[in-house]
């Protein structure tokens, strides 16, 4: 039997507020996994690590996209992180070329891509020391392509991500660390409230939920530790942005 990722350890989750992470951080306590819970504002952290079943969390909130905080969170983990989970990240409803400001779209960058790169740095050392770990990358099907919704600054950073990903398991897949690059659809979470048209209630319900994901977190915590699996795409069955022109084929005669 080969040696699988061991629940148990710790598990950094970054953006566990609410939404997705928050949803990872749930699911990997479930499975017996102690956490750690980094985003910017405590008091979600903290309702967050209310839910987690009596399961002890660390609560750790910084700003990602400070070198020197992440330097600092790092230091009050009680050991070298045995998975991180990246998935903090950011929108504006004001994102698209002929609004965005370069304040916007700096901001945007670092928050879809600094952040991760200084998380991923930062645990690569102990990772190392260990002889191995797992970085769950939480990107976007808008890393995969253009997209007219998602603006070009968070698209430019997600596509950027799924490289970095990438590049991770290029390198260190020799000292045992694997990173896989999850990229959902869309999801039904709170940032969504930040489109300039937010969607409806039907919508949301089509679409992949916080807990679709997480399950996937979960696939990959599972994988015998000799398995990269490198990426995932994950969309709702119902795809808003295909279904028009399916919706048209469908009455051809």
């Amino acid at each position: 039997m080969r040696a699988r990722a061991v629940s148990g350890g710790l598990a950094w989750v970054t953006g566990a507020g609410s939404g997705i992470g928050r949803a990872v951080a749930v699911a990997l306590a479930g499975a017996g996994w102690r956490l750690a819970l980094t985003g910017r504002r405590e008091e979600a952290l903290r309702e967050t690590a209310a839910m987690l079943g009596g399961a002890a969390a660390l609560v750790l909130p910084a700003d990602l996209t400070d070198a020197a905080a992440v330097e600092a969170a790092v230091a009050r983990l009680p050991e070298s992180p045995a998975l991180l989970v990246n998935n903090a990240g950011a929108n504006t409803p004001r994102r698209h070329w002929h609004q965005l400001s370069a304040a916007d779209a700096r901001g945007l960058v670092d928050a879809n891509l600094t952040a991760p790169f200084l998380t991923s740095l930062a645990v690569l050392p102990g990772m190392r020391a260990r002889g191995g770990g797992l970085i769950v990358q939480i990107a976007s099907v808008a890393g995969k392509g253009a997209s007219a919704v998602s603006g070009p600054a968070y698209i430019a950073a997600k596509s950027g991500f799924v490289a970095l990903s990438a590049s991770l398991n290029a390198e260190n897949g020799i000292h045992g660390i694997r990173s896989t690059c999850i990229c959902p659809g869309e999801v039904a979470t709170p940032i969504l409230d930040l489109r300039p048209q937010p969607p409806t209630a039907e919508d949301r319900a089509r679409m992949l939920q916080p807990e679709d994901v997480a399950a996937a977190v979960l696939f990959v915590a599972n994988l015998p530790a000799h398995v990269c699996l490198n990426e995932i795409v994950i969309t709702p069955t119902f795809n808003r942005d295909q279904a028009p022109a399916a919706q048209a084929v469908s009455k051809l005669p």
